[in-house]
């Protein structure tokens, strides 16, 4: 769950790398695992534009704003996308076939070197400089095949570049270091949950069925909870939220806790039947049954779930009791299924030992 990180100092050495602190760990994440490059890391390049759609050109120095991104730059703004970074490794790659590509050529703003950004995921934090610190919030883009084609290494940034969002602003320039404070490995599963209640979102109660979610999955599945938030009970909005994790942020699991009743403004399974493109009745069959085995009230519960894309998307209710119930009845077939939306080959007939299976053969469902 993002958060603005710790104070950091803002004065610089002589060499302009100042000697670092040891720092604690941000957020729960992992402390990167130290690596011997040939060349310190560091910012290699710097690029903005004044409109979108124009290509970037090189700048020395750049001036970060928190929450809002580089000072200048056409893509600074309040959204997760305001800074994108790439891997000077990965621009020689295309340099090879392309030797008179330059810096800003790939709608990049930042271009490190000698870290590796193809092993970081969501919720990775860098250090640029002294000062600026920035949080992974999108690993490429999804663009158009024609758009691809326009741009040269076939859009680098979109296929292997990140996206970050600004926390703690200030100053780089090039020949700044760069370095991985908090690493979340980019192979941990990644989710978002989001608290449907008008009550909680005017501050009126607190919420505590969402964060115990979220523990649960941290837990029990090890999974990295990207952001919990909290919105109200209007369809339009709830609709929005779950297509902008589904869409733009890599999210692997989408859990919404309320809404899922009778009353009126319950309409968290409209939202969620609107946005996802296969339902998957087996998860909601599950949670039913399993809370109908402790209450006959579960059988009112209207919760939803399905796909969007490659987002797993759950409705959960909105008691803390009911929501912890309904998502431990799931939580076993959670992992083999998320894993399966990431593309994972395995023979889903197969059992763990490895030996054949009676159910592997012809007409076996792939889940």
């Amino acid at each position: 769950m993002p958060k603005r990180g710790d104070e950091m100092t803002s004065g610089r050495g002589g060499s302009g790398h100042p000697p670092r602190q040891s720092r604690p760990k941000r957020d729960g994440c992992e402390e990167p695992q130290r690596k011997t490059h040939l060349t310190p890391p560091g910012v290699e390049a710097l690029c903005t534009s004044r409109k979108k759609g124009e290509q970037k050109q090189p700048v020395e120095a750049a001036v970060f704003h928190a929450d809002h991104g580089i000072e200048g730059d056409a893509h600074a703004g309040p959204w997760h996308r305001q800074v994108s970074l790439l891997a000077a490794e990965d621009i020689e790659t295309v340099r090879r076939t392309l030797p008179d590509v330059g810096p800003g050529a790939f709608a990049e703003n930042v271009v490190t070197s000698g870290i590796d950004l193809a092993e970081l995921g969501l919720g990775s934090r860098l250090l640029l400089g002294v000062e600026v610190l920035v949080s992974v919030t999108q690993i490429g883009k999804v663009c158009r095949p024609d758009e691809m084609a326009g741009l040269p290494g076939g859009g680098l940034v979109a296929r292997v570049g990140l996206f970050a969002r600004v926390l703690e602003g200030g100053r780089v320039r090039v020949g700044d270091a760069a370095e991985v404070v908090a690493r979340v490995p980019r192979g941990r599963l990644q989710a978002v949950v989001v608290t449907v209640s008008d009550r909680c979102a005017r501050g009126e109660t607190e919420d505590t069925a969402g964060p115990a979610v979220a523990r649960m999955l941290e837990e029990n599945l090890d999974l990295h909870v990207y952001h919990y938030t909290v919105v109200p009970d209007e369809q339009d909005e709830i609709a929005e939220r779950l297509r902008h994790y589904a869409d733009g942020h890599s999210i692997d699991l989408v859990v919404t806790v309320g809404g899922t009743g009778l009353a009126p403004r319950d309409v968290t399974p409209e939202a969620t039947r609107a946005v996802v493109e296969r339902p998957t009745p087996g998860l909601d069959e599950a949670m039913r049954g399993a809370s109908l085995a402790k209450t006959p009230h579960a059988m009112l519960s209207r919760g939803a779930s399905g796909i969007r894309r490659a987002t797993l998307i759950l409705n959960l209710p909105g008691s803390k009791r009911g929501a912890t119930e309904n998502l431990e009845a799931i939580l076993p077939a959670l992992p083999h299924g998320l894993k399966k939306l990431r593309g994972d080959p395995a023979d889903c007939g197969r059992p763990p030992d490895g030996g054949d299976s009676t159910e592997s053969g012809p007409g076996h469902a792939d889940v």
